[in-house]
């Protein structure tokens, strides 16, 4: 007897080029079926709070996103997921390092203290509807020693990351507390992604079976 094809559920795509968000949606057994980075500009607008920034920037790319989408043929009518990161000290939002001299400023502007990290998350699905979360963090570093902060900075593991560090990483050792959501600070709020995805109709638990089979 021939088993039933499994039938594809609508088709995905996250507004981003991040490794880390995509192994995140693997890891609850969503699979996009493309990644659509979206060009925008990143910087604060004037007075522009930390929350309300990831909250923008993440709808943005997901309009982008879904802008790119319509206009592929093999994308047409697809979900697409859009995300934001942002780390702050009070109201200072701390730049996505990349140069050395930006991750030992933010090193040491977040040791022995409390930051919080925003993550925004927009899904668009195939009508155009839009929905978002947005995710607060609260954590607290451990006082860093300048060796630290030049052993982490010699890792590189801090380019290209809001803040200057990775908590999936090294930097995991740095915090001394944390409340509320670990996935939205490494780049995207499972829960409330998949929340936003079955809200909006996207039956994202059809291949769960087929995930962890294949892990195993």
């Amino acid at each position: 007897m021939t088993a039933e094809p499994k039938i594809r559920p609508a088709r995905l795509a996250l507004a981003s080029g991040s490794p880390r968000r995509l192994a995140l949606l693997q890891q609850i057994g969503v699979e996009p079926d493309a990644l659509l980075p979206a060009d925008l500009d990143e910087a604060p607008g004037r007075n522009e709070s930390p929350r309300k920034l990831a909250a923008r920037l993440a709808l943005e790319k997901a309009r982008i996103g879904a802008k790119t989408a319509n206009d592929r043929e093999e994308l047409q009518g697809a979900y697409v997921i859009g995300a934001d990161t942002v780390v702050c000290v009070g109201r200072r939002i701390l730049p996505k390092c990349e140069t050395s001299e930006e991750a030992d400023f933010c090193l040491r502007l977040l040791s022995g203290r409390a930051h919080r990290v925003y993550t925004g998350v927009t899904v668009i699905d195939p009508s155009g509807r839009e929905r978002s979360r947005l995710v607060e963090t609260r954590l607290r570093f451990k006082r860093l020693s300048s060796r630290e902060i030049e052993a982490y900075i010699g890792s590189r593991e801090w380019r290209g990351k809001a803040g200057g560090y990775a908590i999936q990483g090294i930097a995991g050792a740095f915090v001394v507390n944390m409340v509320g959501s670990y996935t939205a600070v490494v780049g995207l709020p499972l829960q409330e992604t998949m929340a936003l995805l079955e809200g909006l109709g996207y039956p994202a638990h059809v291949f769960w079976a087929g995930a962890v089979e294949a892990r195993h």
